[in-house]
């Protein structure tokens, strides 16, 4: 009869719950969302460009099947740079703390796994030894047949909420999301780091030349300071040559502390890359001239970037994990079911312990239900929501500025390219000018305050030279960089004995990067709330 009452009760309570949930919109979500409350996730639009601005120039290739950015700068064909990139991939100490970081999201994946099973599952031991008085006892204690026991006792305790409305397994998608966003970091700090290492080489091997430029002018300009002043003694030529002899070397010497410093702050910028102390690096790269970018652009198309920039896809997947999180908040609007069990084995000696008079237990299946919350469950979702909206606004932010990264990039790379062009003319036919000049001179036909001006003219364009013909490899630096390659050096990298967080990255799952030919498909799904417009589903 009890059993009877007890089950009525039960049917009663469950088909208030349904009556209660058949007019939310929630519920109506639950089945058709694998069982699980909240919105489904659906990537947000990107909006990118379909074509560069300079998709018609001969030196901006945009076929996707030609691109390939993994090791980028090989292209500049320098051995120096493409062993310094190495170290620092494995010695970086920023790309080490990424690494760290996606080590935490693992474990923190794995927490929200393990609350799939019972959350709570405990093993209990005990023995007491008990003690009766006989002074003051109370009724009847005297009677007892003896005045000191033991007890012992063992079991197993367990609480099981049940995932009925999908709240653990949208805890887990969350998870699995923040996951994927770490790696992504990972991999746009590694971009980040080849990027800036490339950068830092490129500088010092202009800061060379531009030296090597002004210390070669000022040995040419002292000689010019000389030869004045031993005219103006035989008063073949004024004063004025001689002062503006004097005023042209001391501006040219003027060079070389400001370049010496640039060259020592790319040295130690380069030196933290490394993951090493600051130090002289000039014995270990001596001399050499700076690298020569190919005179083409590989660089596919804009829709691209979506999957090759590592922040784009860490900024997608933060998106999804927060819509993962709307469901965990709607869930609260439905009653949890519990189920708490006990087994246990009691005894006054230990040899009686394990026997089945000893044996003992309880199960309570229970539920608990947040009715009266005065408008906070719902204020909670619709702040999730919110903060969902804000991430995926930010994910459009940062598509739109990777699409205007590339596009500058690629604007930099084709007028370093005809800058450079410009100057090489000008210089060469202004050191072939102080050659007539120096010629001149010598045979007593040229005005030396003309070939000091000419002199003056050679070390700007020199130094306008060497800077251009860095700006090239710098420029097609930061295309490559705004493009989003590099990254799959990690993925090659092989993990050797004692080796660090970062390089058992490779051991992990590559991210989720969809084959080129599904690029139309990536441009137009929509993220889906209650406030947003259904867009049109993606595959993921």
């Amino acid at each position: 009869m009890r059993i009877f009452q007890w089950t009525r009760s039960v049917r009663v309570v469950c088909s208030l719950v349904v009556l209660c949930m058949a007019g939310c919109a929630e519920f109506r979500q639950w089945k058709d969302n694998g069982f699980k409350v909240g919105p489904d996730y659906f990537k947000p639009v990107a909006p990118v460009a379909s074509e560069w601005i300079d998709f018609n120039n001969p030196d901006v290739i945009s076929d996707s099947h030609a691109v390939n950015d993994a090791a980028w700068w090989e292209s500049l064909n320098d051995p120096v740079l493409n062993r310094l990139i190495n170290q620092a991939h494995q010695q970086n100490l920023s790309l080490r703390a990424a690494g760290m970081r996606v080590l935490e999201a693992q474990a923190q994946r794995a927490i929200a796994a393990g609350l799939l099973y019972p959350q709570a599952q405990e093993g209990v031991a005990s023995f007491n030894q008990t003690q009766l008085g006989t002074v003051g006892n109370a009724a009847g204690i005297g009677a007892l047949p003896f005045r000191s026991f033991s007890l012992w006792s063992s079991g197993f305790n367990v609480g099981w909420e049940i995932d009925l409305w999908g709240k653990f397994r949208r805890n887990l998608e969350s998870a699995d999301a923040n996951l994927d966003a770490s790696i992504e970091n990972h991999d746009d700090v590694l971009v980040c780091l080849i990027a800036e290492t490339a950068a830092a080489y490129v500088e010092t091997r202009a800061f060379q030349k531009r030296l090597k430029y002004a210390l070669s002018n000022v040995e040419i300009q002292q000689a010019s300071l000389e030869y004045a002043e031993a005219n103006f003694k035989e008063g073949e030529v004024s004063e004025l040559s001689v002062t503006q002899a004097k005023s042209n070397l001391a501006q040219t010497r003027a060079l070389v502390p400001a370049l010496k410093k640039g060259l020592r702050l790319a040295n130690n910028r380069l030196c933290v890359l490394l993951g090493t102390p600051p130090r002289d690096l000039s014995p270990e790269l001596g001399e050499a001239p700076t690298p020569v970018a190919p005179p083409q652009l590989v660089v596919g198309i804009p829709a691209e970037l979506i999957r090759r920039r590592p922040d784009v896809r860490r900024e997608e997947r933060r998106v999804a994990a927060q819509s993962a999180r709307i469901g965990i908040a709607t869930a609260d609007l439905f009653p949890a079911f519990t189920i708490n069990g006990s087994i246990n084995w009691q005894a006054n000696n230990f040899s009686d312990m394990f026997s089945s008079a000893a044996n003992a237990g309880f199960i309570s299946p229970t539920f608990n239900w947040n009715l009266l919350n005065y408008g906070r469950i719902r204020n909670g979702i619709a702040a999730e929501e919110a903060v969902f909206q804000e991430l995926a606004v930010q994910y459009q932010d940062t598509v739109l500025k990777a699409n205007a990264e590339a596009e500058d990039g690629i604007a930099c790379f084709l007028n370093a390219h005809d800058q450079f062009k410009s100057l090489r003319a000008g210089v060469e036919a202004s050191e072939r000018s102080v050659e007539l000049g120096n010629i001149q001179l010598d045979l007593g036909g040229a005005d030396l305050f003309r070939v000091l001006y000419l002199q003056t003219i050679l070390v700007q364009q020199q130094d306008q030279l060497a800077s251009a013909e860095a700006e090239i490899a710098l420029s097609l630096i930061r295309t490559y960089k705004a493009l989003g390659g590099g990254w799959q050096i990690r993925l090659g990298q092989s993990v050797s004995e004692g080796a660090t967080a970062i390089q058992e990255l490779p051991a992990l799952a590559p991210p989720n990067v969809p084959d080129s030919d599904d690029a139309e498909k990536d441009e137009t799904p929509e993220v889906k709330t209650e406030n947003a417009p259904a867009p049109e589903k993606t595959d993921e």
